[in-house]
Protein backbone atom coordinates (compact mmCIF):
# COMPACT_ATOMS: atom_id res chain seq x y z
CA UNK A 1 0.00 0.00 0.00
CA UNK A 2 2.69 2.52 1.02
CA UNK A 3 4.86 1.45 -1.91
CA UNK A 4 1.97 2.06 -4.31
CA UNK A 5 1.30 5.51 -2.80
CA UNK A 6 4.97 6.48 -3.15
CA UNK A 7 4.96 5.37 -6.80
CA UNK A 8 1.79 7.40 -7.46
CA UNK A 9 3.31 10.46 -5.75
CA UNK A 10 6.68 10.28 -7.50
CA UNK A 11 5.10 9.52 -10.88
CA UNK A 12 2.76 12.48 -10.55
CA UNK A 13 5.58 14.86 -9.65
CA UNK A 14 8.26 13.74 -12.08
CA UNK A 15 7.15 11.37 -14.84
CA UNK A 16 3.55 12.44 -15.48
CA UNK A 17 4.06 16.10 -14.68
CA UNK A 18 0.83 17.70 -15.86
CA UNK A 19 2.52 20.85 -17.14
CA UNK A 20 5.66 19.41 -18.70
CA UNK A 21 4.49 16.06 -20.05
CA UNK A 22 0.70 16.34 -20.37
CA UNK A 23 0.71 20.06 -21.21
CA UNK A 24 -2.18 20.90 -18.88
CA UNK A 25 -2.12 24.20 -17.00
CA UNK A 26 0.02 26.02 -19.55
CA UNK A 27 -1.71 29.40 -19.09
CA UNK A 28 -0.51 30.04 -15.52
CA UNK A 29 2.77 28.27 -16.31
CA UNK A 30 3.58 30.86 -18.98
CA UNK A 31 1.79 33.78 -17.37
CA UNK A 32 2.88 33.69 -13.73
CA UNK A 33 6.37 32.18 -13.96
CA UNK A 34 8.28 35.44 -14.46
CA UNK A 35 8.91 36.03 -10.74
CA UNK A 36 9.74 33.38 -8.17
CA UNK A 37 7.35 34.67 -5.49
CA UNK A 38 4.41 34.74 -7.92
CA UNK A 39 5.27 31.29 -9.27
CA UNK A 40 5.52 29.88 -5.75
CA UNK A 41 2.27 31.51 -4.65
CA UNK A 42 0.42 30.23 -7.70
CA UNK A 43 1.85 26.74 -7.20
CA UNK A 44 0.74 26.64 -3.56
CA UNK A 45 -2.73 27.93 -4.47
CA UNK A 46 -3.04 25.25 -7.17
CA UNK A 47 -1.94 22.52 -4.72
CA UNK A 48 -4.60 23.67 -2.27
CA UNK A 49 -7.33 23.80 -4.93
CA UNK A 50 -6.32 20.40 -6.37
CA UNK A 51 -6.41 18.72 -2.96
CA UNK A 52 -9.73 20.30 -2.05
CA UNK A 53 -11.22 19.54 -5.49
CA UNK A 54 -10.19 15.88 -5.28
CA UNK A 55 -11.47 15.58 -1.71
CA UNK A 56 -14.87 16.89 -2.80
CA UNK A 57 -15.24 15.42 -6.30
CA UNK A 58 -14.26 11.83 -5.47
CA UNK A 59 -17.16 11.26 -3.04
CA UNK A 60 -19.53 13.19 -5.32
CA UNK A 61 -18.62 10.88 -8.21
CA UNK A 62 -18.95 7.62 -6.31
CA UNK A 63 -21.73 8.40 -3.83
CA UNK A 64 -23.91 10.80 -5.83
CA UNK A 65 -23.32 10.68 -9.58
CA UNK A 66 -22.67 6.94 -9.90
CA UNK A 67 -25.34 6.05 -7.33
CA UNK A 68 -27.97 8.05 -9.22
CA UNK A 69 -26.79 6.99 -12.68
CA UNK A 70 -25.65 10.53 -13.50
CA UNK A 71 -22.06 9.77 -14.46
CA UNK A 72 -22.49 11.83 -17.62
CA UNK A 73 -22.77 14.95 -15.41
CA UNK A 74 -19.18 14.52 -14.21
CA UNK A 75 -17.58 17.37 -16.17
CA UNK A 76 -20.13 20.04 -15.33
CA UNK A 77 -20.31 18.98 -11.70
CA UNK A 78 -16.54 19.02 -11.29
CA UNK A 79 -16.27 22.43 -12.99
CA UNK A 80 -18.83 23.88 -10.59
CA UNK A 81 -17.04 22.40 -7.57
CA UNK A 82 -13.67 23.75 -8.75
CA UNK A 83 -15.14 27.21 -9.41
CA UNK A 84 -16.58 27.33 -5.89
CA UNK A 85 -13.27 26.21 -4.36
CA UNK A 86 -11.32 28.84 -6.31
CA UNK A 87 -13.69 31.53 -5.08
CA UNK A 88 -13.16 30.28 -1.52
CA UNK A 89 -9.37 30.33 -2.02
CA UNK A 90 -9.52 33.86 -3.42
CA UNK A 91 -11.53 35.08 -0.42
CA UNK A 92 -9.06 33.45 2.01
CA UNK A 93 -6.01 34.91 0.22
CA UNK A 94 -7.58 38.36 0.01
CA UNK A 95 -8.33 38.29 3.75
CA UNK A 96 -5.13 36.73 5.11
CA UNK A 97 -2.45 37.24 2.39
CA UNK A 98 -3.40 40.44 0.52
CA UNK A 99 0.08 40.92 -0.99
CA UNK A 100 0.00 37.47 -2.57
CA UNK A 101 -3.58 38.03 -3.71
CA UNK A 102 -2.56 41.26 -5.41
CA UNK A 103 0.57 39.75 -7.02
CA UNK A 104 -1.41 36.83 -8.48
CA UNK A 105 -3.89 39.28 -9.95
CA UNK A 106 -6.06 37.88 -12.73
CA UNK A 107 -4.30 34.49 -12.64
CA UNK A 108 -5.92 33.45 -9.37
CA UNK A 109 -9.47 33.37 -10.80
CA UNK A 110 -7.98 31.61 -13.84
CA UNK A 111 -7.36 28.56 -11.63
CA UNK A 112 -11.07 27.95 -12.25
CA UNK A 113 -10.28 27.29 -15.90
CA UNK A 114 -6.93 25.63 -15.24
CA UNK A 115 -7.34 22.35 -17.06
CA UNK A 116 -4.76 20.72 -14.76
CA UNK A 117 -7.17 21.00 -11.82
CA UNK A 118 -10.06 19.53 -13.79
CA UNK A 119 -7.72 16.99 -15.37
CA UNK A 120 -6.47 15.61 -12.06
CA UNK A 121 -10.00 15.17 -10.69
CA UNK A 122 -11.19 13.35 -13.80
CA UNK A 123 -8.01 11.26 -14.17
CA UNK A 124 -8.23 10.14 -10.53
CA UNK A 125 -11.67 8.72 -11.28
CA UNK A 126 -10.66 7.26 -14.67
CA UNK A 127 -7.57 5.61 -13.17
CA UNK A 128 -9.76 3.91 -10.55
CA UNK A 129 -7.92 5.39 -7.58
CA UNK A 130 -9.28 4.98 -4.08
CA UNK A 131 -9.89 8.14 -2.06
CA UNK A 132 -6.41 8.00 -0.47
CA UNK A 133 -4.72 7.27 -3.80
CA UNK A 134 -6.69 10.12 -5.33
CA UNK A 135 -5.46 12.54 -2.66
CA UNK A 136 -1.85 11.37 -3.06
CA UNK A 137 -2.12 11.74 -6.83
CA UNK A 138 -3.52 15.25 -6.46
CA UNK A 139 -0.75 16.19 -4.04
CA UNK A 140 1.83 14.83 -6.48
CA UNK A 141 0.30 16.68 -9.44
CA UNK A 142 0.20 19.88 -7.38
CA UNK A 143 3.81 19.46 -6.27
CA UNK A 144 4.78 18.76 -9.88
CA UNK A 145 3.00 21.96 -10.93
CA UNK A 146 4.82 23.91 -8.21
CA UNK A 147 8.15 22.36 -9.21
CA UNK A 148 7.59 23.24 -12.87
CA UNK A 149 6.61 26.81 -11.95
CA UNK A 150 9.63 27.36 -9.70
CA UNK A 151 12.11 25.79 -12.14
CA UNK A 152 10.72 27.75 -15.04
CA UNK A 153 10.80 31.03 -13.11
CA UNK A 154 14.54 30.42 -12.69
CA UNK A 155 14.93 29.69 -16.39
CA UNK A 156 13.00 32.84 -17.28
CA UNK A 157 15.13 34.99 -14.99
CA UNK A 158 18.20 33.68 -16.82
CA UNK A 159 16.58 34.40 -20.18
CA UNK A 160 15.94 38.01 -19.12
CA UNK A 161 19.66 38.45 -18.44
CA UNK A 162 20.90 37.18 -21.81
CA UNK A 163 21.19 38.64 -25.28
CA UNK A 164 18.46 37.17 -27.46
CA UNK A 165 18.00 37.74 -31.21
CA UNK A 166 15.12 40.14 -31.86
CA UNK A 167 12.99 37.51 -33.62
CA UNK A 168 13.12 35.22 -30.55
CA UNK A 169 12.28 37.80 -27.87
CA UNK A 170 9.13 37.33 -25.84
CA UNK A 171 6.93 34.30 -26.34
CA UNK A 172 9.15 32.40 -28.85
CA UNK A 173 12.12 32.08 -26.49
CA UNK A 174 9.76 31.30 -23.61
CA UNK A 175 8.22 28.40 -25.52
CA UNK A 176 11.64 27.10 -26.59
CA UNK A 177 12.84 27.23 -22.97
CA UNK A 178 9.66 25.45 -21.83
CA UNK A 179 10.30 22.68 -24.35
CA UNK A 180 13.83 22.16 -22.99
CA UNK A 181 12.56 21.97 -19.41
CA UNK A 182 9.90 19.52 -20.59
CA UNK A 183 12.51 17.34 -22.31
CA UNK A 184 14.52 17.23 -19.09
CA UNK A 185 11.52 15.72 -17.27
CA UNK A 186 11.18 12.93 -19.82
CA UNK A 187 14.47 11.64 -18.45
CA UNK A 188 12.62 10.50 -15.31
CA UNK A 189 10.49 7.99 -17.27
CA UNK A 190 11.24 4.47 -16.11
CA UNK A 191 13.13 5.55 -12.99
CA UNK A 192 10.12 5.67 -10.68
CA UNK A 193 8.79 2.27 -11.75
CA UNK A 194 12.22 0.70 -11.24
CA UNK A 195 12.73 2.19 -7.78
CA UNK A 196 10.83 -0.64 -6.12
CA UNK A 197 11.48 -3.40 -8.64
Amino acid sequence: MIKNLIIILMSSVLVNNYVLSRFLGICPFLGVSKKLNQATGMGIAVIFVMLMASAVTWPIQYYVLNALGLGYMQNITFILVIAALVQFTEIVLKKFLPALHKSLGVYLPLITTNCAVLGVTINNINDGYTFVESMVSSLGVGLGFLLAMVLFSGVRSRIDETEIPESFKGLPVTLIAASFVSLAFFGFAGIVENLFA
